[in-house]
Protein backbone atom coordinates (compact mmCIF):
# COMPACT_ATOMS: atom_id res chain seq x y z
CA UNK A 1 0.00 0.00 0.00
CA UNK A 2 1.42 3.05 -1.26
CA UNK A 3 1.23 6.27 1.65
CA UNK A 4 2.61 9.60 0.88
CA UNK A 5 5.40 11.41 2.67
CA UNK A 6 4.04 14.50 4.71
CA UNK A 7 3.94 17.39 2.05
CA UNK A 8 5.15 19.58 5.49
CA UNK A 9 8.17 17.66 6.94
CA UNK A 10 8.62 15.24 4.30
CA UNK A 11 8.54 12.17 7.22
CA UNK A 12 7.56 8.61 6.06
CA UNK A 13 5.77 7.60 9.02
CA UNK A 14 2.39 8.72 7.87
CA UNK A 15 -1.00 6.76 8.19
CA UNK A 16 -4.37 6.73 6.91
CA UNK A 17 -7.35 7.07 8.42
CA UNK A 18 -10.90 6.92 6.40
CA UNK A 19 -9.74 10.04 3.41
CA UNK A 20 -7.34 11.72 5.04
CA UNK A 21 -3.24 10.98 5.60
CA UNK A 22 -1.49 12.40 9.05
CA UNK A 23 2.03 12.80 10.14
CA UNK A 24 2.36 11.07 14.01
CA UNK A 25 5.66 13.84 13.84
CA UNK A 26 3.86 17.03 13.36
CA UNK A 27 0.28 15.89 13.73
CA UNK A 28 -0.39 17.68 9.92
CA UNK A 29 -3.40 16.22 7.86
CA UNK A 30 -4.10 16.56 4.40
CA UNK A 31 -6.14 14.73 1.38
CA UNK A 32 -3.89 13.08 -1.17
CA UNK A 33 -5.96 15.18 -3.79
CA UNK A 34 -5.05 18.38 -1.83
CA UNK A 35 -1.73 17.75 -1.89
CA UNK A 36 -1.52 17.95 -5.66
CA UNK A 37 -4.06 20.94 -5.99
CA UNK A 38 -2.96 23.28 -3.25
CA UNK A 39 0.03 22.45 -0.41
CA UNK A 40 -0.47 25.80 1.75
CA UNK A 41 -4.32 25.09 1.83
CA UNK A 42 -5.31 24.54 5.43
CA UNK A 43 -7.81 22.11 7.09
CA UNK A 44 -10.92 23.83 8.15
CA UNK A 45 -12.40 22.05 11.40
CA UNK A 46 -15.54 23.20 13.07
CA UNK A 47 -16.30 23.01 16.60
CA UNK A 48 -16.06 19.14 17.34
CA UNK A 49 -13.31 18.79 15.33
CA UNK A 50 -15.00 17.11 11.98
CA UNK A 51 -13.07 18.49 9.16
CA UNK A 52 -15.21 20.28 6.78
CA UNK A 53 -15.70 20.75 2.75
CA UNK A 54 -17.26 22.79 0.56
CA UNK A 55 -20.61 22.52 0.00
CA UNK A 56 -21.42 20.99 3.77
CA UNK A 57 -24.44 21.80 6.13
CA UNK A 58 -23.62 23.29 8.97
CA UNK A 59 -25.67 23.86 12.59
CA UNK A 60 -24.54 27.38 14.54
CA UNK A 61 -23.47 26.44 18.00
CA UNK A 62 -24.15 29.79 19.48
CA UNK A 63 -25.74 33.26 19.24
CA UNK A 64 -23.56 35.33 17.19
CA UNK A 65 -24.33 39.30 17.13
CA UNK A 66 -24.60 40.31 13.98
CA UNK A 67 -21.77 43.83 13.60
CA UNK A 68 -24.36 46.99 13.08
CA UNK A 69 -27.48 45.24 13.36
CA UNK A 70 -29.46 44.63 16.09
CA UNK A 71 -30.42 41.47 14.58
CA UNK A 72 -29.09 37.88 16.12
CA UNK A 73 -28.29 34.18 14.59
CA UNK A 74 -29.81 32.23 16.77
CA UNK A 75 -28.30 28.76 18.58
CA UNK A 76 -29.46 25.73 16.24
CA UNK A 77 -29.45 27.66 12.61
CA UNK A 78 -28.99 25.44 9.67
CA UNK A 79 -26.62 26.90 7.16
CA UNK A 80 -26.38 24.84 4.00
CA UNK A 81 -24.03 24.89 1.42
CA UNK A 82 -21.01 26.65 2.98
CA UNK A 83 -17.99 27.53 1.10
CA UNK A 84 -14.58 27.96 2.86
CA UNK A 85 -12.43 30.61 2.50
CA UNK A 86 -8.71 29.75 2.99
CA UNK A 87 -6.39 32.26 4.63
CA UNK A 88 -8.58 34.75 5.70
CA UNK A 89 -6.71 37.02 7.99
CA UNK A 90 -9.79 37.97 10.03
CA UNK A 91 -10.56 33.93 10.97
CA UNK A 92 -13.98 34.10 8.96
CA UNK A 93 -13.56 31.12 7.47
CA UNK A 94 -16.83 30.31 6.18
CA UNK A 95 -18.91 32.30 3.40
CA UNK A 96 -23.21 31.25 3.45
CA UNK A 97 -26.34 33.12 3.40
CA UNK A 98 -28.44 32.57 5.92
CA UNK A 99 -32.27 32.59 5.36
CA UNK A 100 -33.73 35.76 6.59
CA UNK A 101 -30.43 37.06 6.67
CA UNK A 102 -28.41 37.13 3.53
CA UNK A 103 -25.20 36.60 2.71
CA UNK A 104 -22.24 36.77 5.49
CA UNK A 105 -19.29 35.26 6.93
CA UNK A 106 -18.65 32.69 9.91
CA UNK A 107 -16.37 31.41 12.07
CA UNK A 108 -15.79 27.56 12.18
CA UNK A 109 -15.43 27.66 16.06
CA UNK A 110 -18.89 28.71 16.09
CA UNK A 111 -20.36 25.82 13.84
CA UNK A 112 -20.92 21.77 13.99
CA UNK A 113 -21.34 19.58 10.70
CA UNK A 114 -25.00 18.99 10.19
Amino acid sequence: MYLPNCPKRQSEYTYQEADLFICPECAHEWKESSVATNESEEIIKDANGNVLVDGDSVTVIKDLKIKGSSSVVKVGTKVKTIRLVHGASDGHNIDCKIDGIGAMKLKAEFVKKA
